[in-house]
């Protein structure tokens, strides 16, 4: 909309009458007003919230005040807005229309629809705050909201008299917080949502933990009592606790979830977004009319510094329009406290900077609200909610409030801000400031008490949480989980599976790549002579296509995955012939995923999902992994593009994939895909820091692998996806060298017989009985240690391969060396520098596993700080030294 509008025209289109007649800021469609009186309008809608009382405190940078003047447009208060005296808003001078646009825009709601560049999103929102005038309810329902506003302060009172040194990360000065969630989870409920999951940062999580998601008060004071009868059930903080219920609203029911979260604060944004989407598309395959996105709702909580500071927040944002990563729009709220641990960070109208400013990427709207307004924030999400509704992206509530204690109640704010330490003390609390609001409005009669209503209010919420009563712990023993049995697979399996993967529709014109590997896979699966060893893409996308046969999805992203960064999956293929058979009218080349074209077994087939991610990996592994944690019925795969590149997502494998289900029960199946290898290409090119993982490992928490066999990845990825014992996999997976290694590929008798291997021996030793030094290794330096003993014709020498380096497979290993009893010489041989690699961890687990009189040594590349090489050359004479030492030939 232009800032100004040309004299003559009429009233733009969110003037326009609103769908109920009786409101009273709807002015004639057909009247014309002046320009200047269209200007003044336009500004309040442009500039309103900059003007507008948001601050409790009062000390945030005010706009300029004569910013929205009616003097400033040429307006004076005495003046008719039109020559004939028309009403607009019941206005009929310029003083009337300015009070009704202050009442309506610079009042304790504001809305920021700066960043909203679509002018039919924007005048919606106007209409919004236009035909929604802030008119109180009625007296029921603002003692109620009294009543709940009560109780929220009550419970910080409560927790500060029990235990005063408790670190709870108060919500006071943001109390509003608690009937804005309910009012949003009733509005949500109104519009349909049958499940709301909620993510939310340390502060106020304790209150919402009690008042919203209703635990027991006795279990989250048992947290902080020191002298708690069961710590032993104190897996976490409980200010990182998450829990489920079902919430009865005034609109509906629904479910209601709070994931869990550690102490890197945004870091569950995008796990929330994982977990409402894995729910969304298994309601939506419920049946075909039904759309999850509609029925589930991400509901995000942040605090203001955090939501500013962590890239994180950004990272997430983009993902929520990319396809497979879409989640119909989430709500935020922000609690602002306009501080982060003891760093100001106040909002400022002039020049307009706000916390929320990094959500102007995505085009959402904020709605800033007044946390001393309580009334407000039920207009807030009640807009909020209908505009996720309407158009299905962000919105964004700003709550605007304070913090009355420190950082942590252990904290001392007077140390770094006294003066605003001092105003926040001297500050009525919220429920001091609303009663006196309804006792102005007399909204009781006046016969009524209100500091008696109050009181009696505060005594029965004190009541409440004084209840001693712990919640009976479940302690029988969970029964034994065993690995699930893997379906059986034959020779005509196969075919079955690979002849509609490799029939393309009439019109298709596949690449020359594709058309070569359409006749290699039918010649690996017996469909087309001469036979074919099976290579590591033939396996990858027969052991997938075996899962969906048995019914379970697969859903696969990351950067580049449909192809492969090394062209090693080849998921999805393109017609070269654009607007071809199944293209797009746009002229769109057509795509053909052979994965979608396996038929039922016995029941329902799974769904193949397959995306190519954004330039991130910490949002799209965060989403990843709460998508696995929501879809037990899906193998969901991520895969670095490097292997190295898993560092830029550090926090997801310490605070989630390792620890998620010893903290919190969260059992995820998630595998991620980790392309390791030294080949010459650089440091940032070759490791997917095993090392890293094997520190991790621990209470049977991951599976950790590193397959040298195109057999053995088609086996790792299947044993995934049926186990029922639900554990994240991290796989050490080829990069170019071993995908093109010839004595890796297989055999389809090895695809259809056996199972993953967790220790390979060698096969290839005649005597085992002269067999003195065995070489232990893993991934592809293996092969460079075979070609190396045929070439010295050893008979005292084996070489073996760990492929699963956790659980350790101690039995199957020790079950290996006892073939050897004339072993003196176990070596460990590592592509890695010595401080990388597995050398740490395999010199631990061998402590009790080594013969008697048999020595443990290591033969790996120097410690270095950088890590590989980046020439090729080096490389190649360095895995020479490294085979040669080996071997004992250096």
């Amino acid at each position: 909309m232009n800032d100004r509008i040309q004299e003559g025209a009429t009233a733009p289109a969110s003037l326009s009458p609103a769908p109920s007649a009786s409101s009273p800021v709807s002015p004639p469609a057909a009247a014309r007003w002046r320009p200047e009186v269209l200007a003044f309008i336009e500004a309040h809608r442009r500039d309103g919230h900059r003007s507008a009382r948001l601050d409790p405190l009062g000390v945030s940078r005010p706009a300029d005040p004569g910013l929205l003047d009616p003097q400033c447009f040429g307006l004076q208060p005495g003046e008719w807005l039109s020559p004939a005296g028309a009403p607009l808003w019941s206005a009929r001078t310029v003083g009337d229309l300015d009070r009704a646009l202050k009442a309506i825009y610079c009042g304790g709601l504001a809305l920021d629809a700066s960043a909203v560049r679509d002018a039919s999103r924007r005048d919606w929102l106007h209409h919004e705050m236009e035909a929604s005038p802030p008119v109180p309810g009625g007296a029921a329902e603002r003692l109620a909201l009294l009543d709940r506003l009560i109780r929220a302060q009550g419970w910080e009172e409560h927790v500060a008299q029990a235990f005063p040194h408790a670190k709870r990360f108060s919500l006071e000065g943001n109390e509003t917080l608690i009937p804005l969630l309910d009012a949003l989870c009733a509005e949500a409920a109104g519009h349909g949502v049958r499940r709301i999951f909620l993510g939310m940062p340390h502060r106020g999580r304790v209150n919402v933990l009690v008042n919203l998601m209703g635990f027991p008060p006795a279990r989250v004071l048992d947290h902080f009592d020191p002298k708690s009868p069961h710590p032993e059930r104190h897996t976490d903080l409980v200010y990182h606790l998450g829990g489920e219920r079902e919430l009865d609203t005034p609109r509906g029911r629904l479910t209601l979830t709070l994931a869990h979260n550690p102490s890197h604060l945004q870091s569950v944004h995008p796990v929330l977004t994982g977990l409402a989407r894995a729910c969304q598309d298994a309601l939506s395959r419920e049946r075909a009319d039904q759309d999850g996105r509609r029925l589930v709702l991400p509901l995000m909580l942040h605090g203001d510094a955090a939501f500013a500071g962590q890239g994180v927040v950004m990272e997430t944002l983009m993902l929520g329009g990319k396809p497979g990563y879409t989640v119909g729009g989430t709500v935020h709220v922000i609690i602002n406290n306009q501080v982060g641990f003891t760093e100001p960070n106040p909002m400022s109208a002039w020049p307009a900077q706000y916390c929320t400013d990094v959500t102007r990427m995505i085009d959402a709207p904020v709605l800033r609200v007044n946390a001393d307004e309580p009334e407000q924030a039920l207009r807030a999400a009640a807009i909020a909610m209908a505009w996720r509704a309407r158009f299905g992206s962000d919105i964004v509530i700003d709550l605007i409030g304070y913090r009355r204690l420190g950082h942590s109640e252990s904290d001392v704010p007077a140390l770094t801000r006294p003066r605003i330490h001092a105003l926040t003390q001297s500050h009525p609390t919220i429920v001091d400031r609303y009663a006196a609001a309804l006792r102005a409005d007399r909204v009781v009669p006046p016969d009524t008490d209100l500091a008696s209503h109050v009181t009696r209010s505060r005594v029965r919420a004190h009541q409440a949480f004084s209840d001693p009563a712990l919640p009976a712990e479940d302690e029988t023993p969970s029964p034994l989980r065993r690995p699930g049995a893997v379906p059986a697979l034959d020779a005509a399996g196969v075919q079955a599976l690979i002849d509609p993967m490799t029939t393309l529709p009439g019109g298709f014109e596949p690449h020359a790549m594709v058309r070569t590997l359409v006749d290699h896979w039918r010649r690996m699966a017996g469909l087309a002579e001469p036979p074919l060893r099976a290579d590591w893409c033939f396996a990858e996308n027969l052991a997938y296509a075996t899962i969906l046969r048995g019914g379970l999805n697969v859903r696969v992203s990351g950067m580049d995955v449909r192809r492969g960064t090394f062209l090693h999956r080849q998921a999805v293929w393109t017609s070269q012939e654009a607007g071809g058979a199944g293209g797009a009218r746009d002229g769109t080349a057509a795509e053909f995923v052979p994965l979608r074209q396996v038929a039922a077994g016995d029941g329902p087939s799974g769904r193949f999902d397959i995306h190519n991610s954004p330039l991130s990996e910490e949002a799209v592994l965060g989403f990843e992994y709460g998508y696995s944690v929501g879809a037990a019925r899906t193998l969901t795969v991520w895969e670095a593009q490097f292997g190295d590149f898993v560092n830029g997502a550090q926090v997801f494998v310490d605070q989630y994939i390792s620890s998620g289900e010893e903290k919190w029960g969260d059992t995820s199946s998630l595998a991620v895909l980790l392309p390791h290898g030294n080949e010459g290409i650089g440091p940032d090119h070759s490791s997917g820091y095993l090392s890293r993982f094997l520190q991790l490992c621990g209470e049977d928490n991951l599976r950790v692998a590193c397959p040298s066999t195109a057999a053995q990845w088609f086996h790792l990825l299947r044993r995934q996806a049926f186990d029922t014992l639900r554990k994240p996999l991290i796989v050490m997976t080829p990069k170019g060298t071993l995908y093109w290694e010839k004595a890796s590929h297989a055999g389809i008798e090895e695809l259809t017989g056996g199972s993953f291997q967790t220790v390979i021996d060698d096969t290839t030793v005649e005597d085992p009985h002269q067999v003195e030094r065995l070489l232990l290794c893993s991934g592809k330096v293996y092969y460079d240690l075979d070609r190396g003993r045929r070439s010295v014709a050893r008979a005292d020498l084996a070489v073996a391969r760990i492929e699963q380096f956790y659980p350790f497979p101690a039995q199957a290993l020790e079950a290996l060396l006892a073939r050897y009893p004339a072993l003196v010489e176990i070596t460990w041989v590592q592509e890695e520098h010595r401080q990388q690699g597995a050398w740490s961890f395999i010199r631990e687990q061998m402590d009790e596993l080594l013969p008697p009189h048999a020595r443990l040594r290591c033969v790996a590349r120097r410690p270095n700080g950088s890590g590989a090489t980046s020439s090729h050359a080096i490389h190649q004479l360095e895995q020479v030294e490294l085979v040669a030492r080996a071997l004992g030939e250096a």
